[in-house]
């Protein structure tokens, strides 16, 4: 049987970033060479001490378009990366949800929740396949934790609160099962932390440690205050990689919008909460 290679185009803010130099090979392993990367585009310049875009492209072997127009007629699926600059998004999804071709976008989706909303809007009016995740959804350990049971989480994570807050909400919101309806900011500015509470009337505490080297974690405790403990371990990239995969091939979405959605209230609400700590703030 002859397998047809499905050719997948990157769309990133500029192209010199950790995702994109690290997901062609991982594409490409993990699909067993059934999809690759063969097409990017740079909105802008590479910044100083960035890699040229043309560099990053002869060095990784993608061909470098110049329009998202050209890159989206050429390729089977679409990735919409600038991870760390998510108002650009909304720009840079316009023409490939458009298409009708299968697209994911890179955490974090977008910068407030409206702006998420307007995406999504736009994806169902065109019948375009698309979602967003950050890759600790889909971490082995969240498997092992029986949802029915969580009473309250404390989460814990690395470094700053406006890239890295994403990982944990994304796995809160994933395991809650149920809409965020507030959320209160109870750090500091160096030491940020935060309580959720959604509208079954649980709790979530947050804490972020101002450094990149500590690990995720999340103590669940149930009704009858056993606690467990799960230090994320797993290598949720590959997951996530491989789920992206599975998409591109049968673009089922994997993450409902609706969630996507809350993720990005309760980011937007904590960072707005950081001026005002110890004040409710609706999600």
């Amino acid at each position: 049987m002859v397998i047809i290679m499905k050719k997948i185009g990157f769309i990133d803010y500029f192209l010199d970033e950790w995702h994109a130099n690290n997901y062609p090979e991982m594409i490409e392993k993990y699909s067993n060479g059934e999809m690759k990367v063969c097409y990017a585009y740079a909105h802008i310049t590479a910044p100083s001490g960035s890699v040229s875009n043309k560099k990053w492209a002869e060095e990784k072997k993608i061909e470098l378009l110049e329009s998202i127009e050209d890159l989206v007629n050429k390729s089977d699926c679409i990735v919409v990366l600038s991870p760390d600059n998510p108002e650009m998004h909304e720009e840079l999804c316009d023409i490939p949800l458009k298409s009708g071709k299968p697209v994911y976008i890179d955490k974090t989706f977008a910068p407030d929740k409206a702006t998420a909303v307007r995406i999504f809007e736009k994806a169902e009016k065109y019948g375009t396949p698309c979602y967003s995740s950050s890759a600790l959804r889909f971490s082995a350990e969240l498997e092992l934790i029986d949802t029915s049971k969580i009473d309250k989480i404390y989460s814990e994570g690395p470094a700053s609160l406006e890239i890295y807050s994403i990982h944990q909400i994304e796995m809160i919101v994933c395991l809650m099962k149920t809409r965020a309806e507030k959320i209160m900011y109870t750090g500091t500015r160096n030491h940020p932390s935060y309580i959720i509470k959604f509208a079954d009337g649980r709790f979530v505490e947050c804490y972020h440690r101002d450094d990149e080297e500590s690990t995720f974690a999340l103590t669940v405790v149930d009704a009858d205050n056993k606690a467990l403990k799960y230090v994320i371990k797993s290598d949720y990239f590959r997951r996530f990689i491989e789920t992206m995969i599975e998409f591109f091939k049968n673009p089922i979405v994997p993450v409902p919008h609706e969630q996507t959605i809350d993720v990005i209230g309760i980011r937007t609400a904590v960072v707005a909460d950081r001026e005002t700590p110890f004040e409710w703030i609706e999600v």
